[in-house]
């Protein structure tokens, strides 16, 4: 049905090694492979096995699972993005519960990746930790033009003034330096 590799740490490990919970859920105990160092695992790459079929309507949901916390969403797989490598927001130890692969009043003592069939539509996004990248590069972006237009700007009342062509000049700016240093775009991506 599927495999993940953790890239640069294994090498394919297919459904076998997960414990299947129930006909659409399966977890795979970190302590496994990594023990306590779970949260140095920082990526996987889930991918549908040639021949599998799963519904157009669903997808293959990741999830991880710090010990004593609730499973986060990280991505999914569908028939028309058969893999993907996610990131893997691991959660502190010990928070809340949200979806809950193991039994209700047992409490996880290791890290887990749980992996579900889903609705696809039900699901927030395919790449959560994409959204939040392109998210946290508009943020800086937009620090960086905040920035330039406060030395620019002068304030009446509660608003602040600025030049008619202050975004032209900000954007020339930002170009020239991007071309004059390739590592400053790389400032904006986290």
């Amino acid at each position: 049905m599927f495999g993940v590799v953790f890239p640069n740490r294994s090498f394919p490990i297919d459904i076998s090694t997960f414990a299947q919970i129930d006909t659409f859920h399966w977890v795979l105990d970190m302590n496994t492979f990594v023990g306590e160092a779970y949260d140095q695992i920082r990526e996987v790459c889930i991918f549908l096995v040639n021949g599998f079929t799963l519904p157009p309507d669903k997808a293959l949901a990741v999830y991880v699972q710090s010990p004593g916390s609730a499973f986060v969403f990280c991505g999914a797989v569908t028939l028309a993005r058969p893999s993907a490598v996610l990131s893997l927001p691991w959660p502190e130890p010990g928070g809340g519960a949200q979806l809950q692969l193991t039994a209700p009043d047992a409490q996880p003592l290791s890290a887990k990746i749980g992996v579900s069939v889903e609705d696809a539509a039900a699901l927030p996004s395919l790449d959560v930790a994409g959204e939040q990248r392109i998210e946290r590069v508009a943020l800086k972006v937009g620090e960086n033009l905040f920035n330039f237009m406060q030395s620019f700007c002068g304030v009446d009342g509660s608003k602040l003034v600025v030049p008619m062509d202050i975004l032209d000049r900000w954007f020339k700016k930002f170009q020239e330096r991007a071309k004059r240093d390739p590592e400053y775009l790389k400032g904006f991506a986290l």
